[in-house]
């Protein structure tokens, strides 16, 4: 039963994830949710409770993913500079899997209110975790990276995330922001005076 209720959850969020790559997430109802998932209203209001709950799980899932894969990524016996380009690398291409969730991520959760801005900064909060976490290898130490401090871990990401809508928003391919991405991670990450006084 476990299992079936997992499936019927998978399908809803599978559902909204596809209605917002044609519609995106404001021109989405319940209605186009439950007809792409070739099920009931009453089914999805027994996983959620409104098409926000269903949109925050959806997040929730994809962040989750992107954050094992970046962790994946990152080979922390590396030289510092290639642990930074394989964490950004791999932002990008699990974030170019879905440009249109990416997207709506960054635009159309902070505008849902006070519960979604509680959840935005949770995820965000995720992010930077492992950013100070990929930054505290013995490599990233030796450069005089770690420990980051979180200000500038958020300066970071929030840069990165900008860069990432910008693009989607205005056609482009992700994968060609790559190295540009790579570079100013490199460069913010390298001035040695990023980490905090010993």
């Amino acid at each position: 039963m476990a299992r079936m209720t997992e499936a019927f959850r998978r399908r809803l969020l599978d559902a909204l994830a596809e209605s917002i790559a044609d519609s995106g997430y404001r021109d989405t109802t319940v209605a186009d949710i439950v007809r792409r998932a070739r099920t009931s209203r009453r089914t999805f209001y027994q996983h959620f409770a409104d098409k926000e709950e269903c949109f925050i799980a959806l997040l929730t899932d994809a962040n989750a993913r992107l954050v094992r894969e970046v962790s994946a990524a990152v080979d922390p016996k590396a030289p510092w500079e290639l642990q930074a380009r394989q964490a950004v690398t791999a932002w990008i291409a699990t974030a170019e899997t879905e440009p249109a969730l990416v997207l709506s991520w960054i635009r159309d959760l902070p505008s849902l209110g006070a519960t979604a801005r509680t959840h935005q900064r949770d995820m965000l909060e995720r992010f930077v975790t492992l950013v100070q976490a990929l930054s505290g290898t013995e490599e990233m130490r030796a450069a005089g990276i770690a420990p980051l401090p979180r200000p500038v871990a958020i300066i970071m990401l929030g840069g990165l995330r900008e860069l990432i809508a910008w693009t989607v928003e205005d056609g482009g391919r992700l994968s060609d922001i790559t190295e540009v991405a790579v570079r100013a991670t490199i460069a913010l990450l390298g001035s040695r005076s990023v980490a905090e006084p010993a």
